[in-house]
């Protein structure tokens, strides 16, 4: 299974949330960037959702 990492920032630059996951596939990791940056308060901050590859899976800024 692929990982991917997910992070998050304030606007200060400050690191609000990195971590990693495996999913299945882009889509359900989709899914559980976007479940875990709600769960951290995180969802309105500027995130980043990346594949193992280096492919940007979700982007928010």
């Amino acid at each position: 299974m692929p990982f991917f990492t997910l992070t998050a920032f304030d606007k200060s630059g400050e690191k609000l949330l990195d971590e990693m996951f495996e999913a299945v596939n882009e889509e359900e990791a989709k899914k559980i960037g976007e479940q875990k940056l709600r769960e951290h308060n995180c969802y309105d901050k500027t995130h980043r959702c990346t594949s193992s590859s280096g492919k940007l899976i979700l982007f928010h800024r």
